[in-house]
């Protein structure tokens, strides 16, 4: 399968965008802060694993695929600093045959990942590592409908066979405390209902921190970066083992 940079130019995505951290917790509104060149059935460049590392070709290996917005794109970043490419070098060090994709679109919302889903599964997909819904907090957008959109996202990629891990995200408080809190539990009642590995918060230990992100305090810097992947593989990790013991 192979994924390349859309060449269109896209207009910029113009959002005013809140970051309110609670005394509980940090409360990180994500979005893209423009639009990469990219349509919404395009996505990033995948990482491409060093050929010494495996016994196959990328397009033999089984595929991982992260599908998400700016912060699997690696806005602001360049493409070996993204989370899904130190993905890649996690699994080829410890020795898995897997090519690590990264189906990342700046400012893709729920709605627009459930339509790139068909095209995200094309190929050998094992794993699906789902880390969208972060635009439709930033927009406001409706609990109700980002729901329905990760559910039949999973639901696909459950019928194609691939394991799902859900990323859950958090909501600006700006939009109030109880928009923020049915937000929050939607990715814990979809992860549930689907019975898929769940990570609470994608950007844990990250946001928040001016250190670990970018000026526009949003997007993960190369050191935030490094921690988001870390928080991928403490779950897909132990997935991969069960998997290569099976």
């Amino acid at each position: 399968m192979e994924f390349s940079r859309a060449r269109s130019v896209r207009a910029c995505l113009s959002l005013h965008v809140f970051l309110i951290f609670a005394v509980t917790g940090a409360m990180l509104a994500t979005g893209c802060g423009r639009r990469e060149s990219a349509p919404d059935t395009a996505a990033a460049t995948p990482a491409v694993a060093d050929s010494s590392a495996s016994s196959k070709t990328d397009d033999e290996r089984p595929k991982i695929v992260c599908l998400g917005d700016s912060l699997t794109a690696g806005l602001g970043l360049v493409e070996t600093q993204s989370y899904p490419h130190l993905l890649q070098q996690k699994v080829d060090d410890d020795g898995y045959q897997y090519e690590v994709v990264n189906a990342g679109v700046s400012g893709d919302t729920s709605a627009g990942g459930l339509r790139r889903i068909d095209w995200a599964l094309q190929e050998n997909v094992r794993v699906l590592i789902l880390a969208l819904g972060a635009n439709d907090g930033l927009r406001g957008l409706s609990v109700a409908d980002m729901k329905e959109n990760l559910g039949k996202i999973i639901e696909t990629a459950q019928s194609r066979n691939a394991t799902v891990i859900l990323a859950g995200m958090e909501a600006p408080p700006n939009y109030g405390a109880e928009y923020a809190a049915a937000f929050r539990q939607t990715y814990r009642e979809v992860a549930l209902r689907h019975r898929v590995l769940f990570i609470p918060f994608l950007l844990d230990k990250v946001a928040g921190v001016p250190s670990l992100n970018q000026a526009d305090g949003i997007h993960p810097n190369p050191q935030g970066a490094a921690i988001v992947a870390d928080n991928v593989w403490a779950v897909l990790k132990p997935l991969l083992d069960q998997m290569s013991a099976s």
